[in-house]
């Protein structure tokens, strides 16, 4: 049965995993995975294969390091083969980030045998991902204050200038992101990053707008920050 679980180029100088030790490092790795999966599923927006990914990438980070076992060459290539995984995925978010980076980091400490330190910092860092998630942290008043908005004018107006006087009195800040024809060019939509006021009347300034547009649609919504959130 021993021989079952020997390397093939194994020899005297190569320290030997005991099957019961590898059972024991997996089994606790799964269990950190399922408590990361299980608290980053709290209050959070995610995919099935997000969280089995989540669950299962300390038991694999374990067992990778476990298989290394020393040896500093293999170490190279497999933090060579682990940076490759990047350049095959698409770019997540900075909480998904930095879920993956706890998981890598657990499964990292089981692998290397410390299994009780892994399940404290697993604890630990779960803990206080709930506690930041529970917390507003301020994502409300810029919700509030941070606004995208698009305007429709018509081709013969010019807009270089326009709504710079409203602007300087509903915002601290504007600019222009986007300019696009529409409507067979006949119609120009820009689309303006501003920064409101506090305490401001977000109608009244809308109403200014609709005065020199003619009317024509305007769009208010809140800033996309995703793109620039690592």
């Amino acid at each position: 049965m021993e021989k079952l679980f020997r390397g093939l180029f194994d020899n005297e100088l190569t320290a030997l995993i005991d099957v019961t030790d590898f059972l024991l490092c997996i089994g606790v790795s799964l269990v950190i995975g399922l408590l990361m999966a299980l608290c980053y599923m709290f209050r959070t927006r995610y995919t099935k294969s997000f969280v089995v990914t989540l669950a299962l990438l300390p038991a694999v980070v374990c067992v990778v390091i476990m298989m290394v076992n020393g040896n500093v060459g293999a170490g190279v290539a497999v933090a060579g083969a682990f940076s490759l995984v990047r350049f095959r995925s698409v770019p997540g978010t900075a909480k998904e980030i930095c879920t993956l980076f706890l998981a890598m980091g657990a499964g990292l400490i089981a692998g290397m045998g410390y299994l009780g330190f892994a399940v404290l910092f697993t604890v630990i860092l779960c803990i206080f991902f709930l506690v930041y998630n529970l917390l507003d942290l301020g994502t409300k008043k810029n919700a509030a204050v941070y606004k995208t908005i698009s305007i429709t004018i018509p081709e013969d107006l010019d807009y270089s200038d326009i709504f710079d006087d409203i602007f300087a009195q509903y915002t601290t800040a504007h600019d222009l992101m986007r300019v696009k024809t529409t409507n067979m060019g006949s119609l120009f939509r820009l689309t303006y990053n501003i920064t409101m006021r506090q305490g401001v009347n977000e109608k009244e300034m809308i109403d200014k707008i609709r005065c020199k547009n003619g009317n024509l649609e305007i769009t208010v919504s809140r800033q996309d920050t995703t793109v620039n959130e690592l």
